[in-house]
């Protein structure tokens, strides 16, 4: 062979294995949950325990798989949809089944609300979905265990800290 050939071979060779990438696997993370604590009414620095709490997504007829559903918890954490900017919850306090099958517990709907900003991490990963401007209300009942809603931070950008207190 020619030298001529063999330095396009190897100029060949040379640009495959440049133009090889690193695996697209992500490890970067997620679209962000949104982090809840329970707080007590009277003693609004102290966090309250809320009896075989459930949480299912209105218009769903599973509860959320991020909360083990009907446990004693103070903290919660559930997706926020990345379609839309509103997502509300069905959250019962001492929820349980009548012989019908239907919820017993005290049930509160609260509405978050938010702007969705979509967040390109890599090819691997695409685009996660982090949320601004959140917002938040409980739909008044005529017995609403949830008494009053604060928001903590309005940016959604991590499940590493609480976004909302929630005081019942």
């Amino acid at each position: 062979m020619s030298s001529f050939r063999i330095g396009i071979l190897l100029f060949i060779g040379i640009l495959a294995v440049a133009s090889c990438e690193k695996d697209d696997i992500c490890v970067e993370g997620d679209t962000p949950l949104l982090v809840i604590e329970f707080y007590n009414i009277n003693d609004t620095s102290a966090l309250k325990t809320v009896a075989t709490l459930r949480v299912v997504g209105v218009g769903q007829n599973v509860t959320v798989s991020t909360v083990a559903d009907r446990t004693a918890l103070n903290t919660i954490s559930i997706p926020l949809k990345t379609d839309v900017d509103v997502t509300s919850f069905i959250i019962i306090s001492a929820s349980a089944s009548a012989e019908d099958g239907s919820e017993t517990g005290n049930i509160d709907t609260v509405n978050f609300s938010y702007k969705r900003l979509e967040d390109f991490l890599s090819r691997g990963c695409g685009f996660v979905v982090n949320y601004d401007s959140l917002q938040a209300n409980v739909s008044a009942d005529t017995n609403n265990w949830i008494k009053d809603i604060e928001i903590i931070r309005s940016q959604v950008i991590n499940s590493d800290s609480t976004h909302v207190k929630i005081f019942h």
